[in-house]
């Protein structure tokens, strides 16, 4: 019998960034699926996270890491293949700093294009080997709205999630034919901690959601069915792209 398109049962995900937001909602929902879930992030775990684990028997471990860390991640890898084949990898963890351009650090730029970019790549090159080994592996990065828009104030956190898009469509290049599928989801407006200061601009928070079709900003929860399906057996042939979730912002 044929198993269930979606169900991810026996299956092993790394998510990073999962202790709350968008993360936790992924992580939720591959857990729903069937999956068990590495969460490699600073903080603790989620209870949520943790509730729902023992509910659905599901092996959720926590992988301590610093994403700003080149030493940390390699180390956060090496841990999680010690005890897990990974069969999915989402690379959810991200970070968002504000100026105008004319006031930009570089500093801040350098940390948003390290968190964003460079950790991204260094973690898709440290668990990719054991997938290509295997000829079987789902990547799902998290790009944005501004890896097609420029955004206001934040040429950083552009700049960064372009290049996630750019990323994915390399990495599909050499792996697709090797087992590997390779994507990105672009997340829209979505009413989590790092859009705050929008959400509490009265006048901006108007204008972006007078322009979305759908008429409201995303909820965390919106985001697991991309993830999921990315993650499954249905996207067998969805191979470098870059799927906006977000109530029609991109049509409008």
């Amino acid at each position: 019998m044929t198993p269930p398109p979606f169900d991810l049962t026996g299956k092993t995900a790394v998510v990073t960034g999962s202790s709350r937001g968008l993360g936790e909602a992924i992580a939720a929902g591959l857990i729903h699926a069937g999956a068990s879930v590495a969460a490699l992030q600073r903080g603790a775990l989620s209870q949520k996270l943790v509730a729902l684990a023992d509910k659905s028997r599901a092996q959720l471990t926590h992988i301590p890491v610093d994403m700003a860390s080149e030493a940390s991640i390699a180390e956060a890898i090496e841990q999680t293949l010690a005890v897990h084949d990974v069969d999915i990898l989402v690379n959810n963890a991200g970070t968002q700093i504000r100026h105008d351009a004319t006031d930009f650090p570089l500093s801040d730029f350098d940390a948003v294009m390290n968190i964003n970019t460079r950790a991204v790549f260094q973690l898709c090159q440290g668990f990719a080997p054991g997938m290509l080994q295997r000829r079987y592996g789902k990547i799902i990065n998290l790009a944005s709205l501004l890896t097609f828009q420029g955004g206001f104030r934040v040429p950083a956190y552009a700049a960064s999630k372009g290049a996630v898009g750019q990323l994915t469509k390399a990495l599909c290049n050499e792996w697709a034919h090797r087992g590997i599928n390779v994507n990105a989801i672009a997340p829209g407006y979505f009413s989590t901690e790092m859009n705050g200061a929008l959400i509490a601009d009265d006048e901006r928070r108007e204008q972006i959601s007078d322009r979305i079709p759908a008429g409201r900003w995303g909820a965390p929860e919106d985001i697991a069915g991309s993830v999921v399906f990315l993650a499954s057996d249905a996207a067998n042939y969805v191979h470098g792209t870059v799927l906006p979730v977000d109530g029609g912002w991109l049509a409008r």
